[in-house]
């Protein structure tokens, strides 16, 4: 069911953490197309500290949003490991849904998650925003194009920074509750745009571990070696360890040209000696505050989640897309613990 063109899209949100100021900002700046009518959270306290759009409702009770037929979209904010459940029962009452990054904490949950959405025929995006800068998308349409050639190499660089002062906060870089350390929880973003030009490698060869300069669950380091179908071959980089942060960078190099993709720029050196530079620099929050980035990517897509949901259309960055991404850390991770690749499968719908 859409909404018609000239309504405003009544919608709510499950969360009021760190990672949900952007999105509030966002929505405060498309206050025009879309009314946040419920903000849901188990903390009341937190309810009470943190910033809400205008005229919102709060509440600890999730069945005043289930309940609420005059919602027709939930953003779910809340830690990964909580997404299955709230998923599926926004489903079943037929809310469409977005939810941060990443989908679960593990491929099987996503793959629900997915699932659950398809099945009950409501629309599900994910809090992917990189995919939707300037830049990146400009990128895509040079693939598109076929104007960097076939596909040689590729790189993906995230040497970002967290003090063990974030670890130290509770559930923070653990299996239970975020999946992982750096891979799916900071990483993901750059690996999922890097796939997302690339496409899916048929074999992965990683290895992960944690550093002496923190003490975590998950992993604070990692590396890759992706190989394609055609030949080419790709690296991964992720850390959280490199002081005091740095820009995550994307590099592809394709037999008509190269492009690199680093903090919101892109620059391209095509063979026939013509270059392109697209965009501006950009904070992606890979220093100590991880909240050191403007919200203008959340709002693309928010927007165009907002209108997906209005014109009933897909989402530019679907659920079942993030599922790429979900896929290569799992690999990665497994090939370090067995030391041997793992040949990956095309997913069924």
């Amino acid at each position: 069911m859409s909404v018609t063109p000239t309504s405003r899209l009544r919608l709510a949100v499950i969360g009021a953490g760190l990672g949900s100021g952007p999105h509030f900002k966002s929505l405060q700046d498309l206050n025009a197309e879309a009314e946040v009518v419920w903000v849901h959270t188990r903390d009341a306290s937190r309810l009470a500290t943190t910033p809400l759009p205008q005229g919102a409702m709060k509440t600890t009770r999730l069945e005043d949003i289930l309940e609420d037929a005059s919602v027709r979209a939930v953003l779910v904010l809340t830690p990964p490991n909580s997404h299955l459940e709230l998923v599926q029962r926004l489903a079943q009452a037929g809310k469409h849904v977005l939810v941060e990054k990443p989908l679960e904490i593990d491929l099987e949950r996503a793959q629900a998650l997915v699932r659950v959405c398809d099945n009950h025929g409501v629309l599900l995006a994910v809090m992917l925003q990189h995919r939707l800068r300037q830049a990146a998308t400009r990128l895509h349409g040079l693939i598109n194009a076929g104007a960097l050639g076939q596909l040689i190499s590729a790189s993906a660089s995230v040497r970002w920074w967290r003090p063990q002062s974030y670890y130290d906060q509770p559930g923070r870089g653990t299996l239970a509750r975020d999946g992982g350390g750096v891979l799916i929880t900071q990483a993901i973003h750059t690996l999922d745009l890097l796939l997302s030009y690339t496409g899916l490698p048929v074999r992965v060869m990683g290895l992960a571990s944690t550093s002496p300069v923190h003490t975590l669950e998950g992993e604070d380091c990692a590396c890759a070696l992706l190989h394609y179908a055609n030949g080419a071959m790709a690296t991964v980089q992720a850390t959280t360890a490199a002081y005091p942060g740095f820009p995550e960078r994307l590099e592809l190099n394709g037999t008509l040209g190269s492009a690199s993709l680093e903090a919101g720029v892109l620059q391209v050196a095509f063979m026939n000696g013509q270059t392109l530079t697209v965009g501006g620099g950009q904070g992606s929050g890979g220093g100590a505050d991880p909240m050191a980035f403007d919200h203008a990517a959340h709002r693309t897509v928010l927007k165009d989640f907002i209108d997906a949901v209005r014109h009933g259309r897909k989402p530019a960055v679907t659920g079942r897309s993030a599922l790429a991404a979900q896929q290569v850390i799992e690999a990665i991770m497994a090939s370090s613990r067995t030391g041997t690749p793992v040949v990956l499968q095309s997913l069924t719908p």
